[in-house]
């Protein structure tokens, strides 16, 4: 039987005139959860993201 994984990563916007300075400052951190799910035997299967406010809400669904 499969197990199922969600992770939320949340991103705080700035005031900038570069409109991708959330996609440039999150991908190292994302890149550092997809390792470590990896190195545990999860696979990433979806994604998803929510804006509200300020904030991005990145969602990670993981499988093993």
């Amino acid at each position: 039987m499969k197990e199922y994984k969600v992770e939320t990563l949340i991103f705080y916007s700035k005031f900038t005139f570069d409109k991708n300075h959330l996609a440039k400052s999150s991908n190292k951190e994302i890149q550092e959860k997809l390792n470590e799910y990896a190195k545990n035997g999860w696979r990433l299967v979806s994604t998803d993201t929510t804006e509200f406010g300020l904030a991005m809400y990145i969602y990670l669904y993981f499988e093993k």
